[in-house]
């Protein structure tokens, strides 16, 4: 008799695994495979086993010209070690990450990337590791591009005078380390107002920069440039002993006896020299640009077109600016002080709905004096906070007289100096304001420098609080400073202003171009508004609508006007 043994096993629950693991598996294939980032499977000794379609498009190989590749092989061949050590690590279970690796790519162009390597473990064995490589060529070409902007005159392309505040004192210590010598050599143009005059502010800065492109001449490994500001040069001279300092002056001089020409004219520009010595005239940069400027003023006294080396007796004859300080301290009870307000033009439909608050100051003494001169002194002084409160309170009765004549609703931007920012009361005193005359918060701007954002926290709780009240929050002179990308990213910013010093080479000047061009499209991608100052020409206008800048204001449009003059605008 035949006898058949049947043995029935239920596999119901190790399909059922199987399944969920087929379906896992095809889970976290489709979360690489789609992935914004490039993401390499490599084996056990770091050859590529696998790429998703990041990993294609970024490089620009196809994944069969990758595959049985080593990684490093794909990257620049200076960080070959560095990817080595990064799989050594992976291979003991440890990730790690790499920045600022050079990536080659199919068409020869370098990319900036971050790489990441995962360790792949199975069955507690190491098993290979995922790459994952980020492409940061954008953010990081766009830092490079602002912390240029910022060490950098817009106008000349020479160092400016952060760059001089950031240079200077470090020089010092090297001077001082070494047991050398050190010379500031301020710098002034003569009578560069009549060259303003004569050729406009246009021409006046064609010939800026022309002197700067002669003066860079000189310049070597110890002797550095900069703009100080308007009409005013420093050059830096290292390991400078007096003689060397008396023949690089005298360089300077024989620099402008050749004339300039500008629009057909022949124009012959004299500089004149202050010069400080380190370590005999001071220990540090302040004193040392301070002693050169009063023995620059003894030049410009003297007869111009000279230079002097400071000496102690030039003390007594400097300027006492303490007479200024006592008038700015009377300004505002004598009704010396004044706002006017410049148009903002929506650039797509020529509309104005936003003005910008510029205070003025005409002293019976010294008749109109320049904010540039006195908004620092103020700042110096502390009267920049009674200063600031005196143009917030106006301003809100400007909006108020306009809204009971039953005008629209504008927006109007106060300019908040870097001091102010600082006033922990300062959201609390626009707070009052706004309510004290019944200004909706929208109807207020308040603009901030990029220098003002130095306390990152700071900062972030103040926006908050002014962001709460409901007004707007714009970066006036963008690209000046040096704002890093994740402070705009951080900061609840509605608009950013393009500096007049990038506006007035376009179409003439292919970087100014280009950095405008950057700066709209990174605010868009923030999602802020762009307003471009200092327009002048029809051009200039043409180049921002092609560029989407929503708003520009500038001569071009209209100067500051008193409020009567802008009744046509605010009209309903």
């Amino acid at each position: 008799m035949e006898y058949v043994v049947s043995i029935t096993r239920d596999v119901t629950p190790i399909m059922r695994e199987k399944k969920r693991l087929s379906n896992a598996r095809n889970r976290y294939k489709s979360i690489i495979e789609h992935n914004l980032d490039a993401i390499f499977i490599l084996d056990s000794n770091g050859v590529i086993k696998e790429s998703n379609i990041a990993g294609c498009q970024l490089t620009g190989y196809q994944k069969s010209q990758m595959v049985n590749s080593a990684i490093y092989e794909l990257f620049h061949s200076s960080i070959k070690q560095e990817i080595e050590e990064a799989l050594i690590k992976a291979s003991n279970g440890i990730p790690s990450t790499l920045e600022h690796c050079m990536l080659n790519t199919v068409t020869g162009k370098d990319k900036i990337t971050s790489i990441k390597a995962v360790p792949i473990v199975v069955e507690e064995k190491f098993d290979g590791c995922y790459i994952i490589i980020k492409d940061n060529t954008v953010s990081f070409e766009q830092n490079e591009m602002i912390h240029y902007m910022a060490l950098h005159d817009q106008l000349t392309g020479i160092w400016n005078r952060k760059a001089l505040d950031e240079h200077l004192p470090l020089f010092v210590q090297s001077m001082e380390e070494s047991e050398r010598e050190l010379s500031v050599l301020y710098l002034d143009l003569d009578r560069f107002k009549f060259v303003n005059d004569t050729l406009g502010l246009t021409g006046g800065d064609r010939v800026l920069k022309n002197i700067a492109q002669r003066l860079a001449t000189l310049t070597d490994e110890d002797c550095l440039l900069y703009r100080q500001g308007g009409d005013e040069f420093i050059f830096l001279l290292k390991n400078s002993s007096l003689e060397d300092t008396k023949k690089k002056a005298m360089e300077v001089l024989s620099l402008f006896q050749q004339s300039f020409m500008m629009e057909g004219q022949e124009f012959y520009i004299s500089p004149s020299m202050g010069i400080s010595r380190y370590p005999a005239d001071g220990y540090d940069g302040n004193t040392l640009i301070q002693k050169a400027a009063q023995a620059l003023f003894q030049v410009k006294e003297k007869g111009r077109a000279h230079y002097r080396f400071y000496q102690t007796h030039m003390e007594s004859s400097f300027p006492n600016y303490m007479i200024m300080e006592s008038h700015l301290r009377k300004a505002i009870e004598k009704d010396e002080l004044s706002i006017h307000y410049q148009p903002q033009i929506n650039l797509s439909t020529g509309n104005v709905d936003s003005f910008e608050a510029l205070i003025r100051w005409n002293n019976r003494k010294f008749g109109f004096v320049s904010p540039g001169q006195f908004i620092p002194l103020a700042e110096e002084t502390g009267l920049i906070h009674g200063i600031g409160e005196w143009v917030l309170e106006n301003v809100c009765l400007q909006l108020r007289d306009w809204r009971r004549k039953g005008n629209k609703d504008v927006r109007i931007a106060i300019n908040i100096s870097p001091k102010q920012f600082q006033q922990e009361q300062l959201a609390d005193m626009i707070r009052e304001y706004l309510y004290k005359y019944a200004i909706p918060a929208e109807c207020l701007e308040i603009e901030i420098t990029e220098g003002a954002m130095q306390d990152t926290q700071q900062t972030l709780t103040l926006l908050k609080k002014l962001k709460e009240l409901g007004v707007f929050i714009s970066v006036d002179d963008f690209g000046t400073g040096y704002s890093s990308l994740n402070y705009l990213k951080r900061f609840p910013i509605d608009i950013l202003k393009i500096d007049q010093s990038f506006v007035r080479e376009i179409g003439s000047s292919q970087k100014d171009s280009a950095i405008t061009t950057t700066i709209i499209h990174l605010a868009h991608s923030l999602g802020m508004e762009v307003i471009a100052e200092g327009v002048e020409k029809e051009g200039q206008v043409h180049f921002l609508k092609e560029a989407n800048c929503q708003k520009a204001q500038g001569f071009y449009f209209s100067k500051p006007k008193v409020p009567e003059e802008l009744e046509h605008y605010v009209y309903a």
